[in-house]
């Protein structure tokens, strides 16, 4: 048996086509937030917001975030290839790759100040502080996560 196809080789290939596919339609941001989005909560605590985003899987260097005025942009990407050989003759090899990719967006409802912002990355969970502010500027700036 040892030319056998593996049944769901076909499905598979059909899913990742449909889903590229959905993506497509539905243009950049919608298709991230509907099939790549990260569950996010926003809370304000009066005197600051709390971005609280669940990012299982990825490491603090596959995070990237950015404050734009009242904007916060969470970006975080990875790829993982895991490769097996089963018997001394090679005759049976696996090989798995994983790429897995999330791009939210947050928009305050005031403005905020950009040089009280925190980041903090524990157990696939970032939870970003940010302070608020009477006035602010359009500047961007990365935030370092912690």
């Amino acid at each position: 048996m040892a030319g056998r196809k593996n049944p769901f080789e076909d499905l598979e290939q059909m899913i990742e086509r449909m889903s590229r596919q959905f993506e497509e339609s539905m243009g950049g941001e919608i298709a991230g937030q509907l099939g790549g989005g990260a569950s996010v909560d926003v809370a304000d605590r009066g005197d600051e917001f709390v971005v609280t985003a669940d990012l299982p899987g990825f490491r603090k260097e596959d995070i990237d975030v950015t404050l734009r005025g009242d904007h916060l942009q969470i970006r975080a990407e990875t790829e993982q290839e895991t490769e097996e050989e089963g018997d001394e003759e090679g005759r049976y090899i696996r090989k798995e790759r994983r790429h897995q990719s999330v791009n939210r967006t947050v928009t305050f409802p005031e403005e905020v100040d950009d040089g009280n912002v925190a980041a903090e990355y524990r157990n696939g969970v970032l939870t970003v502080t940010v302070g608020k502010l009477a006035a602010g500027g359009e500047d961007s700036h990365s935030i370092d996560i912690e």
